[in-house]
């Protein structure tokens, strides 16, 4: 064994430019592949840990207590399919009035449970202490952390309900409720239903949850299941900005697999095709044929190492912005976002066994090769069929440096392959990052309605300890139409709603005023203009199994009205819909809005306008606003990193490519210098035997990309691009990328070719 290492680090030292090629490449895939795997981490695992630790329901249901007893319910936790089953609990939804902590106005849930423990949904007390008795209440506390104990003794004053004191702050990744209290206090908020929760033995897809929870309830009183929440549904819900992301993470990540792979094999067999008498020699020194093998597999693994420690140690370093805007306005809850043990283990042991493999297929040509015949063959390469193709094209009158250089690649042809292999990638990430990048501006700019100006304002609220503004409502809508430079003025109210079937609150935008300025917003159908119409993004229709045309139930204060999807939104808050002044009129008629935005008029001065506004009513809040799409930015940067670093990964390819194509033919090189060829010849010579590679590697990169770009634009779940925005090729933009394939060539090749029109004939001859 100590015989093979020697002679792997001879290799190692002798190799010097392959050996910090193949360290490079490892360094680049490394970190494509570990960004790819820490979101795919992030989004399932810490879900799955905190809800396995909390023994969260699968199912939250709610029944209507005037239909059912609690008798009845109680024995639906022995029915064949249930693992375990708590409650059942009084459940009640008192109306906020107003912002209380971070909790908006609107319908709050509210469970009576005298403890936090139990074989189902074990709360998580984050601070302060479980409620003991009646008039306290433990609040949900929905994001990851704490909420500080500052906050504990906080009243919370709900319509036609006694006040509660807060004396405690807890977490439930089932969400099973937004507020807890003392079984004894339900009868003063008038509960209205009963709470169970339930774990299913079989619980992996949304069949298996629906045929549980049919078994679980069949016997029940007809209509007295009235609303559920399977816990599938928050899981969508916590990784569906990451989701959004995992795609076009995961094509860089195979895409930096795949030229890795490739150009670690292509100098792995360059190795044994120029070593043909290292290889003679090593034999005939007594190394076994394994032992062969093993140098040569040794010469890679020792690089491949260190560029697989870096590469995990910068992506690393990239992922964790990469995970802050992934999970950034979700709610958390109890999971603690971070990159698993596991991930670094796959780099850190995968990657070697990558580039060991891809070593093995020309190493063991090593293995093959006799003593005798390898000593005798020596260095000399097979250039036949080149030369054929240069002896025909030496009769065109290109200039005689291109044509042999373009007959150069038929000498090689299997190096050559695998070269122009690595080039279509490169291409490939290049034109695909190009369409990424020109769908995610467009993206960022569809709210813009050709670079209007915009001014939002908020009326103060006392629960964000904000002043009150004089004016009325529809006083302050009109004071900003008549300030000058005032366009459009559209007014949005907010609130939480209840989804009929769904255990969660929602929050509701109610618009009146100069909506059209939202028509671009709509992908599919139109933006609510009449009472009974609501539209929502992507995210909160498919993790709701909705589409435009469906009709759904509002409730609000005591009150509901039916409303129907008419649009879907380019993108929206995933527990988000948008309605009209009308269907809020049904719903809260004494509810005001809260922001005003402004589209001011061609010309206007935004500055002087927000000045206007504050001087009419010190109620009057600007909202900062800003002009950066964050999902845009983060797409297009971290495509343009992925983009620089395969690139690069596929230059090093026709580099390694090129240096040994020109080692191989040193003799030649000196022959053609000693009949008169310039250096500048032997660099126009060295390049083009790259550059028509790289010509038909673009040129087959190309299409590809295209059919990758389309690929992940049509499979954002957070996001619905319309066609518009999709169809981003046009000729001049596909013309500049069939050179992308030419310019990766020539970037690898402009160095080793420099460094053959640098060399003397005596030293090139020396040999001879």
């Amino acid at each position: 064994m100590s015989a093979v290492w020697s002679a792997s680090r001879v290799a190692v030292r002798r190799r010097k430019v392959q050996t910090a090629v193949i360290g490079l490449v490892v360094l680049c895939s490394t970190t494509t592949v570990l960004l790819a795997l820490a979101l795919m981490s992030a989004a399932s695992a810490p879900f799955e840990r905190a809800f396995a630790q909390q023994r969260g329901a699968h199912v939250v249901a709610t029944f209507d207590r005037t239909k059912v007893s609690a008798t009845e319910l109680a024995r639906t936790a022995g029915r064949p399919g249930v693992q375990a089953a708590a409650g059942p609990y009084l459940q009640a939804t008192v109306d906020i009035p107003e912002q209380w902590l971070w909790v908006p106005s609107g319908p709050l849930t509210v469970v009576g449970r005298s403890d936090p423990a139990g074989s189902v949904d074990r709360v998580r007390l984050l601070e302060g202490r479980w409620a003991t008795k009646p008039g306290e209440v433990v609040v949900n506390w929905p994001v990851q952390g704490s909420p500080g104990p500052d906050k504990l003794g906080t009243k919370l004053r709900a319509r036609g309900v006694p006040a509660l004191t807060v004396v405690g702050f807890a977490t439930s990744m089932s969400k099973s409720a937004g507020a807890w209290v003392v079984p004894e206090q339900m009868a003063a908020l008038h509960p209205a239903s009963v709470q169970m929760l339930y774990r299913f033995t079989k619980s992996s897809t949304d069949g298996q949850i629906r045929d549980g929870l049919a078994e679980a309830t069949a016997g029940l009183p007809r209509g007295s299941l009235t609303t559920t929440q399977s816990y599938l549904t928050l899981k969508r819900a916590f990784s569906a900005v990451a989701d959004s992301y995992l795609p076009f993470m995961t094509v860089f990540g195979v895409l930096g697999l795949l030229v890795s792979a490739l150009i670690v094999g292509n100098v792995v067999s360059g190795a044994v095709v120029s070593g043909n008498r290292h290889i003679g020699v090593l034999k005939a020194l007594g190394f076994t044929p394994n032992q062969v093998v093993a140098v040569y597999l040794t010469m890679v693994a020792v690089p491949a190492v260190v560029g697989c420690a870096a590469g995990t140690l910068i992506g690393d370093a990239l992922s964790q912005p990469i995970l802050r805007d992934a999970f950034s306005g979700i709610e958390t809850g109890d999971t603690s976002i971070g990159v698993s043990s596991w991930v670094y283990a796959v780099c850190l042991l995968g990657m070697p066994a990558v580039v060991v493999l891809a070593a093995l297929v020309p190493a063991l040509r090593a293995h093959r090769l006799p003593a005798a015949r390898a000593i005798s063959a020596g260095n000399a390469p097979r250039t036949g069929r080149g030369l054929r193709v240069q002896r025909g094209l030496s009769g065109t009158r290109l200039p005689r440096a291109v044509s042999l250089g373009l007959g150069q690649p038929f000498a090689r042809p299997g190096r050559t392959l695998m070269t122009m292999a690595a080039i279509v990638l490169g291409v490939t990430t290049v034109t695909l990052t190009t369409g990424l990048t020109s769908t995610m501006v467009a993206f960022g700019k569809h709210g813009q309605n050709n670079g209007a100006a915009w001014v939002n304002v908020e009326a103060g609220r006392p629960g964000l300890d904000q002043k009150v503004p004089k004016l009325s409502d529809r006083q302050i809508e009109a004071r900003l139409r008549s300030l000058p430079g005032a366009d459009l003025v559209t007014a949005r109210a907010l609130s939480k709603v209840r989804l009929a079937g769904y255990t969660q609150p929602v929050f509701a935008n109610f618009y009146r005023g100069d909506t059209r300025m939202y028509d671009s917003d709509i992908v599919k159908g139109h933006w609510p203009h009449g009472p009974g119409e609501v539209a929502a993004g992507p995210a909160f229709l498919n993790q709701r199994g909705l589409a435009v045309g469906d009709r759904i139930t509002l409730y609000l204060d005591g009150r509901q009205t039916r409303v129907t999807v008419v649009g879907e939104l380019i993108e929206g808050n995933p527990q988000a819909v948008e309605s009209t002044w009308e269907t809020l009129a049904e719903l809260a008629p004494d509810l005001r809005a809260i922001e005003y935005t402004v589209e001011l008029a061609d010309g206007a001065d935004a500055e002087a306008y927000a000045k206007a506004v504050k001087a009419s009513d010190p109620g009057l809040y600007l909202l900062p606003g800003s002009s950066t799409n964050t999902t845009a930015a983060t797409v297009v940067s971290f495509s343009a990193v992925f983009t620089v670093l395969l690139t690069v990964v596929a230059a090093l390819g026709v580099f390694n490519t090129v240096l040994l194509n020109t080692r191989e033919r040193r003799r030649d090189l000196g022959m053609l210098k000693s009949i008169g060829m310039t250096p500048r010849q032997v660099t126009v010579m060295t390049v083009t035997s790259v550059a028509g590679v790289g010509a038909v590697g673009g040129l087959l990169g190309i299409p590809l990309g295209i059919a990758a770009h389309r690929l992940l634009v049509d499979h954002v779940g957070v996001v619905a691009f319309p066609e518009s925005m999709k169809d981003v090729w046009h000729a001049p933009q596909l013309a500049v990328l069939a050179l992308a394939g030419v310019a990766i060539a020539v970037l690898g090749a402009l160095v080793p070719a420099r460094s053959a029109a640098r060399l003397t004939i005596a030293k090139v001859l020396h040999n001879e």
